[in-house]
């Protein structure tokens, strides 16, 4: 028998947003996770019908509610707990590609460390 309802973070972790719970709770307490456009706590009710949009480490995900999980699934069964509305990745050329340092440079100056650590967003 489903539920009629289920935590956020539960859910968003169950259907493979997330790689953890704990990273799904901390996403949902750093804002990362909205619901119907408003910013979802870890223990919010969670809907068949809910629009969930969430910041994950792959990218931006959009996705509707269709089935409820509180457990975790298989990826095949995943996809079918939720319709994904997410936008498209960007090309290839426009994602940002890690500057590589000429081989024999010798170890960073602290001026290029801090870029370096400002550029990742340490």
């Amino acid at each position: 028998m489903e539920p009629s309802s289920v935590r956020t973070d539960v859910w968003v972790w169950s259907v493979r947003l997330f790689p953890s719970r704990s990273a799904a709770t901390t996403a949902c307490k750093g804002g990362h996770v909205h619901v119907n456009g408003k910013r979802a706590k870890p223990a919010a009710a969670l809907t068949v019908g809910d629009r969930v949009e969430a910041t994950t480490p792959g990218g931006p995900r959009v996705v509707v509610v269709t089935r409820l999980l509180t457990k975790r699934v298989g990826a095949a069964v995943a996809v079918e707990c939720y319709t994904d509305h997410s936008p498209a990745p960007p090309p290839k050329e426009e994602r940002l590609a890690m500057p590589r340092r000429e081989r024999g440079a010798g170890r960073p100056t602290k001026r290029e460390r801090r870029q370096i650590d400002r550029f990742r967003g340490r």
